[in-house]
Parts: C-alpha cells; sequence; structure tokens
C-alpha cells in the first residue's frame, strides 16, 4: 500500500508540473524575446505567479492525500511585502515542501540556490533559468583554490540576483551545509556537530553585502526528523515519521552591512563565527529533542 501512495504521488506530482509547465514554457519564450528589462520584469511576475500556483497545487494534494505529520512553529509578523533570508539545515529533497508549508504565501517569492546540474531536470530546470535562481557548482575549497574562475563565476551568480532583487521583494533560502546530511559526509567533514555538516558562509554573505539593507529579517529554521534517514521516496508513500520545524526570526546585525567577506579578513571571521555560534546553538536544539 505504501508503495502504491509513492507512485499515485509521483503522478501527481508530474501531473502538476506539467499543468504548470506549459504557462511556464510560453512565459519563457516571451521572456526571450521581451526587449529591455522594465518589460522582462513584468513577464517574470507572471512567472513568479506561476510558480507560486505549482507550489500551491502540490501543498493541496500533498495535504489530503500524505497527510503528512508535521508540526511547525513560525513566528508572527512575515510579510510579503519585504525581503527575507531563510536558512536551514538540510536532510532530504523533503526539506523544499515543508518549507513550503510552512512559509508559502507568508512571504514573497522563494529564490534558491540550486546546484547547477539541476538545470537539466525537465520543466523544473527551466523554471530555475527563468526565475533567475543563481546556478552554483558547489565547489569543494581545493577546486575553489585549483581554478579560482570557477569561484568567481559563482559570486557573480549570487550578484546577478541580488542586483536584480532589489527590484522587488523575494524570499532568498539557503540550505547552507551545501548537501544533504548523512553520517558518512559528517565524518568526512570532521564537522564538530552532532546532527549537522559544516555551514558555508560566503554565499549568504555575499547577500549580505549585496541585499543586506533590504532585508526584513534573517529566518533560521531548524528541521527535525524523527526518522534517522529521511527521504523524498519516503515521503511520497506516507511513511516519513513525524517531522518538528521551529522557524524563529532574528534581526540584521548592523556589522553585517559594512564589510567585505571576499576582501576583509576581520570581517570574514566574524561572518564565519557568528554563523557558526547560529549552528551549535541548532545542533543544541536537535540534541534536546532526542
Amino acid at each position: 500500500m505504501p508503495t502504491l501512495r509513492g507512485l499515485v504521488s509521483v503522478l501527481l506530482l508530474i501531473l502538476t508540473t506539467l499543468a504548470w509547465g506549459i504557462p511556464l514554457i510560453l512565459l519563457t519564450l516571451v521572456k526571450l524575446v521581451t526587449p529591455g528589462r522594465q518589460l522582462r520584469r513584468q513577464v517574470l511576475t507572471a512567472l513568479n505567479g506561476v510558480a507560486l500556483n505549482w507550489v500551491g497545487s502540490n501543498l493541496w494534494w500533498m495535504r489530503r492525500w500524505l497527510k503528512p505529520r508535521l508540526e511547525m512553529v513560525v513566528p508572527d509578523g512575515l510579510s510579503r511585502e519585504q525581503w527575507w533570508l531563510v536558512l536551514s539545515n538540510h536532510r532530504s529533497w523533503t526539506d523544499i515542501f515543508l518549507l513550503f508549508f510552512a512559509l508559502h504565501r507568508r512571504l514573497p517569492m522563494p529564490h534558491f540556490f540550486v546546484k547547477r546540474q539541476l538545470i537539466w531536470i525537465p520543466i523544473v530546470g527551466l523554471a530555475f533559468w527563468a526565475m533567475e535562481f543563481p546556478m552554483l557548482r558547489r565547489l569543494s575549497r581545493e577546486q575553489r583554490q585549483r581554478n579560482p574562475k570557477l569561484a568567481r563565476r559563482d559570486r557573480e551568480a549570487t550578484e546577478r540576483m541580488c542586483r536584480h532583487a532589489r527590484e522587488r521583494p523575494i524570499a532568498i533560502y539557503n540550505f547552507v551545509e551545501g548537501t544533504r546530511f548523512t553520517p558518512a559526509k559528517q565524518a568526512a567533514q570532521g564537522a564538530p556537530y552532532r546532527h549537522l555538516l559544516r555551514p558555508r558562509a560566503g554565499g549568504i554573505a555575499q547577500v549580505m553585502n549585496l541585499l543586506g539593507d533590504r532585508l526584513g529579517g534573517i529566518l533560521d529554521v531548524t528541521l527535525d526528523y524523527e526518522n534517522p534517514a529521511p527521504s523524498f521516496w519516503g515521503f511520497l508513500c506516507g511513511r516519513e515519521g513525524p517531522v518538528r520545524l521551529v522557524a524563529r526570526r532574528l534581526e540584521v546585525p548592523t556589522w553585517m552591512l559594512e564589510g567585505d567577506y571576499h576582501d576583509d579578513k576581520d570581517y570574514k571571521e566574524r561572518f564565519q563565527s557568528w554563523l557558526n555560534a547560529l549552528w551549535q546553538d541548532k545542533d543544541r536544539q536537535l540534541d534536546s529533542s532526542r
């Protein structure tokens, strides 16, 4: 029975993607031939509407068909008229839909830092490109040192998103660990946390440099799965155990707006210390629920 439920869930996900994929493709073609940033911005607004309806359609059937056991703690005072930076730990592809359950239409259009390889996913990859999500390579430290040009391209992609984001409110979602948590990855990193991987500060520091003065706040989200090895397939089969999502609102520290992460060593160290302290607190939260 769970396998049948999973197959039906996959079918529903495909159907909603195909249904909303048609206007997405048409609007993308319009965007390609539209002259001037002002007119393209209007097409982009329509693309955002398509994406939000795709999310809403999937949340509708997931609530009724999968009935996920999700406990949510979300702060008051969120607004779609402000810019936001959302930080979260990362356990499974399910995380994305859980964030949507908690924050859909409470915040403006979500933008994710996505791996460049995801552009090849049919329709979804096109949506990432058309809506100007930053497509990153997720380089290791050794790769960045060996080929600085690739790291510079990632920074340029983030810069383009932030520059365009000043035109309209968006919510920037970032799984700052860069990959999904597994015990093997944790051991390979030598991460100083029991339930988390090492967070990466570069991307969000660049957002702060370029967009920090617009942010209404930072949302720090902790995802706590009862299942030690959650999977998206398990979620689609309705087998995922209870999940607790806790979001807390943080103000943007003034000092974050006054430095350059890549050129100011003291600022870089302070930013990394701030993020590591945030992750230590998150690890304690996860520890206390065990």
